[in-house]
């Protein structure tokens, strides 16, 4: 007899079947979208890599109340999270470390030269997320460091009238969240908007609990028709219980960061040219205790920032799109633990994209960079695609990507941990091979990948016979790791019925990845063997009656030399007004035992209710 759990793993694949065996589809504009997470705007039909975009509409539809619980759905993106709330994660793509993922806001580079733990430290409430851009594969050629696997951009849109839209939601463990988003244009050329968000809550087991505060503030002027001024700025504060995040020695452990973040640009645009200058500031407060209530017992406190101005043109020719840019960018720490640093990066970009005969699209292009006394280091990356059929597009791309050491890496110390100041760039080349079928409202992908990896930085240590190991982790470049992988995802947006239950979207995806990891014999490795093995993802979009919504979400995950688990998270919605409706989300609906970071045990089954409103 199978299982509860197995018995609907089953139903969600059998209706999966179904669902793209039989009925008509309709025509959607998915393919019109513009992808602006590569340098080069293209339409989404024409992209020659492996990018998701996650629409407004699915962000609002997900079973999910933070920016890390929506990626966890996307196919090939390893989300590890240290409890819940968005208060910390680790982001992994296509079986790659969180320290080896770009993010990105508008297109500014939110890198945190500390430790990529504070990558996610955005200040954005979902309500203000107009749509996400997840590239997978080399992103070194189009931003340089950092998008070493891949790389995350999340765009928010101005409105052009008032508006308002504002969620309320209480849950288990005195859970409870609020944000408000509110547009605010003044006549047709100036667009602002403002975001607050607050999530607490008292946590689902030992020192657990967390305190998240939100503010964002964004605006545009257009000065004329060729020119148009954007700024953005915000500030999110997160207080903590840190049981388990990095040690089990210590349940009292506690953290809480502070995060700033300011960015102006400029474009002009002219018939065939186009430039954007943009100036960015990130600034990160962050302070650690092993004893929350003690902090003379061990305190580590530190605070990053990064200063960076780019400058990226276009022009369009007989000859194709040919795009140029010139970026510089300070890193720098103050820290208890890792002293005073300071490094520069300068990076040069080049690239140019051309179509043949309407079939045949070659974008090539290289990211020239240096970092304070190191050489120059050239890495090109080139992307063919082509239009087999009207609905089937194959394409072929490679690059070549780097990371440089955080300062973590570098410095740090404590009594589990040693430091390495020698370590060296970890550098990789990846080759991707796609196909993508689009026809009316399906699309589905299939892509073959290998990355190999050369000089991968991992935190390794001497293998015991005594428990705990005395041994102290310490970070290597471990030698070469080879990453294969192939993935599958489909999308159906069908609006049809089956027995009155209405299909609003049908999404499946599977991925494979292996890993073969060169190093020496003896060491225990801390996270490269850790990566995404399998992963399978399945989501519907249903509507049970006018007016009320279903959305189930299952996801199996296998990681090298860890326990898999299958989760099953559901949102209902009850759109009581166009403008007003109800949602009640239940999280880990089989209250399945599982870890994904660190040894923090994340929380079973997990009910929230909540309100959402908005106003235009």
């Amino acid at each position: 007899m199978l299982s509860l759990k197995k018995q609907l793993f089953l139903l969600f694949s059998s209706i999966h079947v179904l669902s793209f065996a039989q009925l008509d589809s309709v025509k959607t504009d998915l393919n019109e979208i513009p992808v602006n997470a590569i340098r080069i705007k293209v339409l989404y039909r024409s992209v020659a890599q492996n990018v998701v975009i996650i629409s407004k509409e699915q962000i609002q539809n997900s079973p999910a109340r933070s920016l890390q619980e929506v990626l966890s759905i996307v196919a090939g993106v390893d989300v590890r999270q240290r409890g819940v709330g968005g208060v910390q994660a680790d982001i992994g793509i296509r079986g790659g470390s969180f320290e080896q993922t770009l993010f990105l806001l508008n297109g500014v580079k939110l890198t945190d030269p500390q430790t990529g733990h504070h990558a996610m430290n955005i200040p954005i409430p979902l309500d203000a997320i107009e749509r996400i851009e997840v590239v997978k594969g080399p992103s070194t050629r189009v931003y340089g460091q950092n998008a070493f696997a891949g790389a995350v951009n999340i765009i928010t849109k101005l409105g052009e009238k008032t508006s308002v839209v504002s969620t309320l939601y209480g849950a288990d463990f005195n859970t409870f969240g609020g944000s408000l988003y509110v547009n605010i244009p003044v006549k047709k050329r100036l667009k602002q908007a403002i975001a607050l968000s607050k999530d607490a809550s008292d946590g689902y087991w030992y020192n657990s609990d967390y305190q998240v505060t939100n503010l964002n503030y964004e605006a545009s002027f257009r000065l004329n028709s060729k020119n148009e001024l954007k700024g953005v700025i915000g500030y999110t504060v997160r207080d903590f219980g840190a049981n388990g995040y990095y040690s089990k020695s210590f349940p009292d452990q506690w953290e809480a960061t502070k995060t700033g973040f300011v960015a102006f640009s400029h474009e002009y645009k002219k018939d065939r040219l186009n430039i954007l200058s943009r100036a960015y500031f990130r600034t990160n407060q962050d302070e650690f205790r092993l004893k929350k209530n003690v902090p003379s017992f061990y305190t580590n406190r530190h605070r990053s920032e990064v200063k960076g101005l780019e400058v990226n043109a276009s022009f369009r020719s007989k000859y194709g799109i040919t795009g140029l840019g010139i970026e510089a960018r300070d890193e720098a720490i103050i820290s208890s633990n890792l002293g005073e640093r300071n490094r520069q990066f300068i990076g040069l970009f080049l690239e140019h994209k051309k179509t043949f005969w309407d079939k045949i699209d070659v974008n090539v292009g290289i990211h020239s960079t240096r970092y304070s006394t190191n050489t120059w280091r050239h890495f090109p990356g080139v992307e063919v695609g082509y239009n087999l059929f009207k609905s089937l597009r194959s394409y072929l791309n490679y690059g070549m990507s780097y990371r440089v050491p955080t300062y973590t890496e570098l410095f740090y110390v404590d009594p589990s941990t040693s430091s390495n100041a020698n370590l060296s760039v970890e550098e990789a080349k990846t080759i991707d091979l796609g196909l993508i079928f689009t026809k009316d409202s399906w699309r589905m992908e299939l892509v073959y990948f290998n990355r190999q990896t050369t000089n991968l930085i991992d935190y390794v240590r001497d293998s015991s016979m005594i428990s705990p190991n005395p041994n102290k982790w310490t970070p290597k470049n471990i030698g070469k790791v080879n990453f294969n992988g192939i993935e599958f995802s489909g999308k159906w947006i069908p609006d049809f019925k089956i027995n009155g239950v209405e299909f609003k979207e049908v999404a499946v995806s599977y991925n494979y990845i292996d890993a073969s990891v060169l190093q020496q014999n003896g060491l225990e490795s801390k996270y490269s063997l850790s990566a995404l093995h399998q992963q399978f993802i399945t989501s519907f979009t249903l509507e049970l009656v006018k007016k009320i919504r279903f959305v189930p979400v299952l996801r199996y995950i296998e990681r090298m030399n860890l326990n898999s688990y299958t989760l099953i998270d559901a949102k209902l919605i009850y759109q009581h007004h166009p403008k007003f409706k109800w949602f009640a989300e239940v999280s880990n609906v089989f209250d399945e035992d599982y870890t994904e970071a660190g040894y923090v045990q994340m929380p079973g089954r997990w009910v929230k209710i909540g309100v959402n409103l908005r106003l235009d």
